[in-house]
């Protein structure tokens, strides 16, 4: 393995500082969460090694959100980013071949980078609403590919693909004796439609999901992954046991308490996240220098800066932080140009997104 640190890690608001930054507009989360404030305590719990494949309950109550699904189809990981390491690391080898769409969520492809496969990218673009080209993924295809890679709703757009193109590239990972990995982390924030989970529909679909950007309790440290093919969850659930054994028994208890409330919980989160959205667009409806693609899922956009060739960018966002206090995430973390950004308006909060919003606008005229 070849590690290297990703950008958007380097760059991250933890590492540069939250005192430093008034307008956080660069979380791809909602607000973090106190055990409070979604009615939780921590019980009385033996501190014992907990079961590997993680505690049962919690996988229930995960594969009870879709039909076909059972509790032995779910392996509970260290967040999405942990489930997403050990199927790269699974399925992938310096002589294999891997399609992954991009912009996409860093790990997507820095571990298959570290790996040392061959990875052919399928580039989603603004003028076409960001929609994923099934066409484009057949044709990268190769003889050697094991994996498709791909995210819905996307990070960072927001954008759903219809569930025709899903059963198009579930069909095409059959034909092709490969996998299609889904990651849905931002599922439960679908705003209407709510694409079934892509490993319920074919055991050569992967789901991967965590409990981190729409339910805000990253510092636990939850995720799974999903899959109906028992051979497969076997090679994964080794993967697991050698790199830590099994989880945490105190952060899958409080991840079993949350899910509990889930339904609750969600009918709250989904208007107030569809809202913040809806005060995005005002914005972007009245600012001339930025547009986007409306987002159907999850708590980030993917502005583009509608500027002239001699505009510097790389100036607007010094000024951006330093003159007004706010911080997104610029297209380089994304390997895009950086006349684009993510915008997170479900962590800040309405003041605080207006506020960044606002101060967006006034770095484009500095």
């Amino acid at each position: 393995m070849n590690y290297t640190r990703m950008v958007i890690e380097k760059e991250a608001p933890e590492e540069y500082g939250y005192d430093r930054i008034r307008y956080n507009l660069s979380e791809s989360s909602i607000a973090d969460q106190k055990l409070s404030d979604i009615g939780l305590s921590l019980p009385d719990l033996t501190l014992f090694y907990g079961e590997h494949r993680g505690d049962k309950q919690l996988r229930g109550l995960i594969a009870a959100q879709d039909a076909g699904i059972s509790p032995d189809d779910v392996l509970v990981t260290a967040g999405a980013a942990g489930a997403l390491f050990i199927i790269s690391t699974s399925l992938l080898s310096a002589s294999d071949h891997l399609v992954v769409i991009r912009p996409n969520y860093a790990t997507n492809i820095e571990t298959p980078r570290a790996i040392g496969c061959a990875i052919s990218f399928v580039d989603l673009a603004f003028e076409d609403g960001f929609a994923i080209d099934v066409e484009a993924i057949r044709a990268a295809i190769r003889p050697n590919t094991r994996l498709i890679s791909v995210t819905c709703p996307h990070n960072p757009t927001g954008t759903m693909m219809s569930r025709p193109d899903l059963d198009a590239l579930i069909g095409l990972a059959e034909s092709r004796n490969c996998h299609l990995l889904v990651d849905e982390t931002y599922r439960d924030l679908s705003y209407g439609r709510r694409l079934p989970s892509a490993a319920s529909l074919s055991p050569r679909a992967i789901s991967v999901s965590s409990l981190s950007k729409a339910f805000g309790i990253p510092g636990i440290r939850i995720g799974w992954l999903v899959t109906r093919d028992a051979a497969l969850q076997e090679t994964f659930l080794a993967a697991k046991e050698q790199i830590g054994i099994c989880g945490s028994v105190i952060d899958e208890a409080i991840a079993r308490g949350m899910l509990e409330r889930r339904d609750t919980f969600l009918a709250t989160l989904l208007p107030e996240m569809a809202k913040r959205r809806d005060i995005v667009q005002a914005w972007i409806d009245r600012e001339p220098l930025v547009d986007w693609v409306r987002p159907e899922g999850g708590v980030v956009g993917f502005p583009r800066l509608d500027v002239d060739a001699g505009f510097d960018v790389d100036r607007f966002y010094v000024k951006l932080l330093e003159n007004q206090g706010t911080y997104v995430g610029p297209g380089h973390w994304f390997e895009t140009p950086k006349r684009f950004f993510r915008v997170g308006f479900g962590w800040p909060t309405e003041a605080e997104l207006r506020g960044g919003l606002d101060a967006i606008s006034a770095a484009l005229r500095q």
